[in-house]
């Protein structure tokens, strides 16, 4: 999506539509190309992947943060979505990664994996939480070192708890 033109992100909105973005910048993750195309093409999806954000606050776009890249390591997930914050507040990055998200997953009706609420604390919902040490209004670098999750629950069991 970090490709598509105003007009395309416009019709998004007015229909309802999912954009579910992933933040491809020029920056540390990105892969080094030396073939001239390549490189161009790099740069147009870094430069579209700005354009993405703003035209998805600007129109209203429904749009949760997403990855490919939950296989390559999970410090490198936790980067990618610690970039969203360039783009927004810490904590509105945060909430496109989980309640935007559940809502996302939850329109996959019955091909859904799982029973109860996503993305949402509350009772009878399907909830994951995460304690960690650091603040997240101030900024989202403590994803960046798993040694800040401090409690992990998934599915209501424990499976980490250094508190």
């Amino acid at each position: 999506g970090q490709l598509a033109d105003e007009d395309t992100v416009r019709m998004m909105a007015d229909n309802g539509t999912w954009w579910s973005i992933q933040p491809f910048l020029a920056d540390e993750d990105s892969n080094t190309y030396t073939d001239p195309k390549a490189v161009a093409a790099q740069k147009a999806v870094a430069e579209g992947t700005v354009q993405a954000f703003e035209w998805a606050d600007k129109h209203k776009v429904n749009w949760s943060f997403g990855t490919d890249i939950l296989y390559s390591g999970g410090a490198s997930q936790g980067r990618q979505l610690a970039k969203l914050a360039r783009f927004m507040s810490p904590l509105a990055a945060l909430h496109r990664a989980t309640g935007a998200a559940g809502q996302l997953l939850a329109l996959s009706g019955a091909r859904a994996p799982y029973d109860g609420r996503l993305g949402a604390i509350a009772e009878g919902a399907l909830a994951d939480l995460l304690v960690i040490d650091g603040d997240p209004e101030a900024g989202l670098d403590w994803l960046e070192d798993t040694a800040n999750l401090r409690l992990v629950m998934k599915g209501g069991r424990i499976f980490k708890n250094s508190l």
